[in-house]
């Protein structure tokens, strides 16, 4: 193969133009799709950038030969079958009633490429910045200026491990890097860096539950296992522009991000979306990506394949992969909609080509971006710049003993130790990238520090559901519902634990009186929204009560019994279910004692009381 000048080269990089000699003219097939749209670098106020990308590939994809989207008759009449069964009983067919399709089985694999939580790119020492101005942070390795040679920077080395601990894998010891070529205008090296052959962790798995969310038909618990994570570049980002042009922002290039290959582990689509929902969590949990997927941290390839049921020895079927899918929901109904799309095609005689495939938020159809690479379009081969790398089973062995809870034992603790719901706990874990848990723990050690001088200390468990309850449930209506035209919208939280716009002091001072019955839920409502819209300035919850008086003044015993009685009347024939019952009418019970709130002041009725009062009344009659 002949050698490129450095005249050549530097056309190609900074011009965009292909020499029409030697081994660049011969390449002509090429593994990406194709554009004739132009790029350009994206505009910074920091470094100049004059130069334009035109042009880099003028050869267009080969288009997709269209084929008639006909179904079966007995496969859409089954479709038909079902939508007509649902609207009949009034409701729309939803997910958890799409997990199968009868005959056929559905099998994914996924790869996740998330970006490390590391201050350098990966082989320069170029910080790594998402927020900067475009292009003012880009070493010269970064856009393969020639003579530039990586180095890798260590530091990316320890969120990778971290990663790969909490995935429960093996790490190796030596590892190498590897080039994956191909020609695309974010790509300025034409090859991505990566870790093919010899990745730095293989073998592992993690264990998804069902109150993790699985698809009901997978049971209690569905283990998946990890083929390989490997360490890999980023590319530029891309910039849609008007008309016909795209920008190019470097300052991603280099960055470092790990790839999380699966194996074919997974049959439902909703397990698959619970799978990276998890991935997130554990990535998350030990500080390796703190950007989630909604941020652009985190993106997922999915492999889709079908084939009938009944024969084991049946092999899989011809899969399609479905590139970046940047939501847990879209990998859900990407899923679906390429498991139905193959169905289709099969049932109609038809053959699955291997490719890839695209999906856009809203849509309701995967659609062809290209044919599927393989190993020999990507011509792997080991990057003679870059040492092997090393690592010692002391550093391997430090990270393991520190690594952080991982959201299980945590889901456990807060499940046991504290009292919430699995529900519940699950969701303070989720909430706000992991920020909300940390909010809940910090309310909790207020208000258990507000109970310390108290002759007599409450249930831990009692006060812990209260505080996850207001923290999840109280906390998220500020912003479902009309809080006034003052509201400041979403919620934000800091990672080390507080809300911007509802303090945790606050939080805690509020449900100590409310725990206490000092005041009631109403009132406690209200201080909340109080607090949201910063109405109540530089004064504490108590102050606030004091000033509008708004502490609970209980009815008496001798009270709460006339409210019960006057609520029993004309109510003989409820009444004469608590004479004769095998089983306590409770739904019954608590129809008299919301007549009891009705009749009585709100403000000066507990409801708990009133509850007991009437189960006291109640219980007489049965053995009068």
């Amino acid at each position: 193969m002949p050698q490129q000048t450095v005249t050549d080269l530097s056309r190609y990089l900074l011009a965009g133009r292909i020499s029409p000699h030697g081994c660049l003219k011969l390449r002509c097939a090429v593994t990406r799709p194709l554009s004739t749209r132009s790029a350009s670098l994206a505009p910074s106020t920091t470094t100049p950038t004059a130069h334009r990308v035109r042009h880099l590939h003028d050869a267009p994809h080969a288009a997709a030969t269209p084929k008639p989207d006909i179904a079966p008759l007995n496969f859409r009449k089954k479709l038909k079958d079902e939508a007509k069964l649902a609207k009949k009983h009034g409701k729309k067919k939803n997910k958890s009633d799409n997990q199968t399709v009868q005959g056929w089985e559905l099998t994914v694999g996924i790869e996740i490429h998330a970006q490390l939580n590391s201050p350098r790119k990966l082989f320069s020492s170029a910080v790594t910045s998402f927020n900067d101005d475009p292009n003012s942070h880009v070493a010269l390795f970064d856009v393969a200026m020639p003579g530039s040679q990586p180095r890798f920077q260590k530091e990316t080395l320890i969120p990778a491990l971290r990663a790969a601990l909490s995935l429960n894998c093996e790490i190796q010891q030596l590892s190498r890097f590897d080039r994956k070529h191909y020609f695309w205008w974010d790509q300025p090296s034409g090859y991505q860096i990566t870790q093919y052959y010899q990745p730095f962790a293989k073998n592992g798995h993690i264990t998804l539950l069902a109150r993790d969310g699985i698809a009901a038909e997978d049971g209690e618990s569905v283990k998946v296992s990890i083929k390989q994570v490997q360490l890999e570049q980023d590319t530029a980002k891309t910039l849609a522009q008007l008309g016909n042009t795209q920008w190019l922002d470097f300052n991603r290039v280099g960055v470092p991000l790990i790839e999380i290959i699966t194996e074919p582990d997974m049959h439902h689509p909703r397990t698959a979306a619970v799978f990276v929902r998890k991935i997130q969590l554990l990535l998350n949990a030990v500080d390796a990506c703190v950007l989630g997927m909604e941020a652009g941290g985190l993106r997922a390839d999915v492999n889709v394949s079908v084939r009938r049921n009944g024969d084991p020895n049946t092999p899989l079927g011809t899969r399609t992969e479905i590139k970046n899918l940047s939501t847990v929901k879209s990998v859900e109904d990407a899923i679906i909609s390429e498991r139905d799309r193959q169905i289709r095609e099969l049932e109609a005689g038809g053959v699955i080509a291997g490719e890839t495939r695209g999906w856009a938020v809203g849509s309701t159809e995967t659609r062809r971006l290209r044919g599927k690479e393989g190993e020999v379009d990507y011509r792997y081969m080991p990057d003679p710049d870059i040492e092997p790398l090393l690592i010692g089973n002391d550093l391997v062995q430090h990270l393991r003993e520190s690594l952080a809870v991982l959201p299980d034992k945590e889901l456990d603790s807060l499940v046991i130790d504290y009292g919430l719901t699995a529900k519940d706990a699950l969701s303070l874990i989720t909430l706000d990238n992991g920020a909300r848990i940390q909010y809940f723990y910090r309310v909790l050690d207020i208000l258990g520090e507000s109970f310390q001088s108290s002759s007599a200390k409450p249930d831990f468990k009692s006060y812990a559901t209260l505080v996850g309850n207001w923290v999840i449930h109280e906390l998220g209506r500020l912003t479902t519902y009309k809080a006034g035209p003052l509201a400041s919208g979403e919620l934000t939280f800091s990672q080390e634990g507080e809300c911007a716009q509802v303090p945790a002091v606050h939080l805690a001072q509020l449900l100590h009186h409310l725990y206490q019955k000092q005041i009631t839920g109403k009132v406690a409502k209200e201080l909340l929204v109080a607090v949201y819209l910063g109405e109540m300035g530089d004064s504490d919850v108590s102050s606030a009560i004091d000033a509008n008086d708004l502490w609970f003044h209980e009815l008496s015993q001798n009270e709460y019994v006339a409210i019960a009685e006057e609520a029993m009347q004309g109510e003989d024939k409820i009444l004469q279910e608590f004479v004769r019952y095998d089983k306590f009418p409770q739904g019954k019970l608590m129809f008299l004692v919301g007549k009891m709130m009705r009749l009585g002041p709100t403000e000066r009725i507990d409801p708990s009381t009133a509850e007991s009062v009437m189960r006291g009344m109640v219980d007489a009659l049965r053995f009068s």
